[in-house]
């Protein structure tokens, strides 16, 4: 059976497939059209199969909110142009339109599969590296901020109240947490290995400094302390100065917008989503 330009380019429609592979998938199958979507399909998984080892450093955040939940989503692919692409961005929406129809709180079988119909058109190696699922009780207040770059994002919820005012403090703390990426929530949170590493290298810059020598012990102690003190201060979310005001910390702001609306405020979750880690 003759292959004609029309039936090259209908099943270039259906499959995304180059114009050459379709023709040949057509030769090879007499002109079916059903068939030779099928051995293009199977052709696409073979080669899907085989980029599985390439990195896959690029990709998006995908989030969504319903009512008592968030939604979180990352997709992975080998080069930025996919992941900028529409069909890329569109197959994050599908995803998280599964990953909330079907109750899901892990990566699944069904993510992967549903992957696929990208993944056999852009012949990279793409992976849904994430899914996860974040409740928002019903006496709390919960946003989401993913940044421009679709790379990093924040999720925060508020415990003690869902009025309009925690709703916009929530969000705010979404925006500050993307901008300046806290390690910690508290300093409670911090190993004391990690302190005590950190005490290791402000005690080796201060014995560096001529300075020091001529100090009493209990003024150096206090010095490193204070080191200490200040680092953790900068790494704890907490303890960061708000990014809507920095004359006062976040724990500051959280106490200042609990007495507004008359409510004790806790901050049940408060994370940050950077691709890939």
């Amino acid at each position: 059976m003759a292959v004609t330009a029309a039936d090259v380019k209908a099943l270039r429609d259906r499959t995304g497939a180059g114009m050459m592979e379709c023709k040949k998938a057509l030769t090879e199958c007499n002109g079916d059209a059903d068939a030779a979507e099928k051995l293009l399909k199977e052709k696409g998984l073979a080669a899907v199969a085989k980029r599985a080892e390439r990195a896959t450093s690029e990709g998006r955040l995908f989030m969504r909110q319903t009512a008592d939940k968030i939604y979180v989503v990352e997709m992975t692919s080998e080069t930025d142009f996919v992941a900028n692409n529409a069909e890329f961005v569109a197959m994050g929406e599908k995803l998280l339109d599964l990953t909330v129809s079907k109750g899901y709180t892990e990566v699944t079988q069904e993510h992967k599969d549903l992957l696929t119909e990208v993944a056999t058109k852009f012949r990279e190696n793409m992976s849904v590296s994430k899914v996860e699922v974040i409740d928002v009780p019903a006496n709390a207040a919960g946003a989401y901020y993913v940044h421009s770059d679709n790379k990093t994002g924040a999720v925060v919820v508020v415990n003690g109240s869902n009025a309009d005012d925690v709703k916009t403090f929530a969000k705010d703390c979404c925006l500050h947490i993307a901008a300046f990426t806290p390690s910690y929530l508290t300093k409670k949170d911090v190993p004391e290995s990690y302190i005590n590493e950190q005490k290791e290298i402000f005690q080796a810059q201060m014995d560096q400094d001529e300075k020091m020598a001529s100090k009493p012990q209990n003024v150096k102690d206090g010095i490193l302390q204070g080191k200490v003190n200040k680092h953790l201060a900068e790494i704890c979310f907490e303890d960061q100065m708000f990014v809507k005001d920095d004359k006062k910390s976040v724990s500051a702001k959280l106490a200042e917008t609990g007495k507004a609306v008359g409510a004790s405020l806790s901050f049940a979750t408060a994370k940050l989503y950077v691709l890939g880690k």
